[in-house]
């Protein structure tokens, strides 16, 4: 709305700009002139008025109401008084217009407001990323049949049936099933999170491997993404220190401009000038004590700092906390391990004989890429980001608790944890073993076969 509004008001200043006679004279040139064309001021700078300048009007209103005249008061003031005099101008009364500062003034606001609005749509935008993470149908068991309902019927005790590769739909605790969950969402951990029978789950986290069957503790307003969600809400709508300093100092300003116009008009008065020449200088005063800076730098500072946190991922309770964080000089991490990016990723590739890192790398994600386990697409994104060329892996099978098997490049392939390298048999190497408690391991093996004997590597 904001954006229409400035583009409009816009055009609707140009004309009264380019007709203005006091730019005329400034700039030096003039502006085609035809019967009527010194209304064209007036006739554009009274729609502008009514157009642009109804907003901060209303909001002067709200203002006066609550006994707190801030910012939209002095707006409200100075074009009340610039259009009344200018009106007053128009027909007849002596003295100068101030068509082009009222239309100037009113769109120069209105930017400040579209500055704000687009920086609370695109807080928002965090907020639809997090719903969308709570998918919109679940399979809810009846006795034993599964049935896909709305996210919305579901009731605390139901029991719902979660899938491999569907997300949780709402909170609740594992009844039966072992799985592993991404919950990278709610506390940034990379590594999924192994579930089993009496676990909690909770809504918008992502099940990777294996189908659970879950009670239902929480729905809707009551689950712990919802609350997460209101928390971004309330900061949206919280107000920062700066806001706060802005309409007080607005508030001050307006007593200021209100008491400095009422000491022109009588200074001026009682020194013998003509009241149009009077009422001429109270205008520029309340027109030069509207706080312009004011009104562009508080939404423009909201803006970039809402902005910047979105993209880091920042869930900000309060703006005040965001506003303090300038005076930070330690910051403490309550977890207990190591601090994630939320992602999982191939750090370290252990050699293998005649292969190369890469090589090795790039097997294991032509292995993986059919894989819907977090652990896996972190393969597959690391081969991704390191350039390697994947190869279409055939008779993918996955293997529930242990690992994937397929054949790529006529070479059959197993990748998975130490449950699958103790069914093939292998053990790993002391410097590998210790490495495990450090992070995730994973290990590829390629598996041949003869008449003889079983060859495991």
């Amino acid at each position: 709305m904001f954006r229409d509004k400035f583009w409009w008001s816009v055009a609707l200043t140009l004309p009264t700009v380019v007709w203005s006679p006091m730019i005329q004279q400034w700039l030096g040139f003039s502006a085609p002139t035809f019967p009527g064309s010194r209304y064209i001021p007036a006739i554009f700078g009274t729609i502008l008025f009514f157009y642009g300048g109804m907003v901060f009007l209303r909001g002067a209103v709200r203002e006066v109401k609550d006994r707190l005249p801030g910012m939209m008061t002095l707006i409200s003031l100075v074009i009340v008084v610039a259009f009344g005099f200018s009106i007053a101008v128009t027909f007849g009364f002596p003295g100068m217009d101030l068509w082009w500062e009222l239309s100037t003034l009113i769109t120069i606001m209105i930017l400040g407001h579209w500055i704000e609005m687009r920086s609370i749509a695109q807080a928002q935008g965090a907020l639809k990323e997090l719903a969308k993470l709570v998918p919109d149908t679940a399979v809810r068991l009846v006795g034993d049949k599964p049935e896909e309902v709305p996210v919305t019927e579901l009731r605390e005790g139901d029991v719902i049936l979660v899938r491999p590769g569907s997300s949780i739909p709402a909170d609740g605790a594992v009844l039966d099933g072992t799985s592993a969950l991404n919950e990278s969402m709610i506390t940034g951990e990379s590594r999924p999170v192994d579930k089993k029978s009496g676990d909690k789950v909770i809504a918008g986290t992502v099940n990777s491997s294996g189908s659970l069957r879950v009670k239902v503790t929480g729905t809707g307003e009551r689950t712990a993404l919802a609350g997460i969600m209101r928390l971004v809400e309330q900061a949206q709508s919280s107000r920062s220190r700066a806001q706060a300093l802005a309409d007080r100092a607005a508030f001050f300003l307006t007593v200021i401009a209100i008491g400095s116009a009422a000491i022109t008009l009588a200074a001026w008065l009682l020194a013998g000038a003509t009241p149009a020449f009077a009422v001429e200088r109270v205008v520029t005063v309340l027109v030069i004590a509207c706080p312009h800076a004011l009104g562009l730098a508080i939404p423009l500072v909201i803006a970039i700092s809402t902005t910047l946190g979105a993209r880091a991922g920042l869930l900000v309770r309060n703006r005040r906390g965001l506003e303090e964080a300038r005076n930070l000089n330690a910051v403490f991490f309550d977890k207990t391990g190591t601090l994630t990016r939320g992602e999982c990723r191939v750090v370290e590739v252990t050699p293998a004989p005649g292969r190369s890192n890469d090589d090795v790398l790039r097997l294991a994600a032509s292995v993986e890429q059919e894989s819907e386990h977090t652990i896996a697409q972190g393969v597959v994104k690391s081969a991704e980001e390191r350039g390697l060329s994947l190869t279409r892996a055939e008779q993918f099978q996955a293997i529930p608790g242990q690992g994937v098997k397929a054949v790529v490049q006529g070479r059959s392939l197993m990748i998975g944890g130490p449950a699958l390298l103790r069914q093939l048999g292998i053990k790993l190497p002391p410097e590998l073993r210790a490495a495990v408690d450090r992070m995730t391991r994973v290990a590829l093996a390629t598996v041949t076969a003869d008449e003889k004997h079983d060859e495991k590597h």
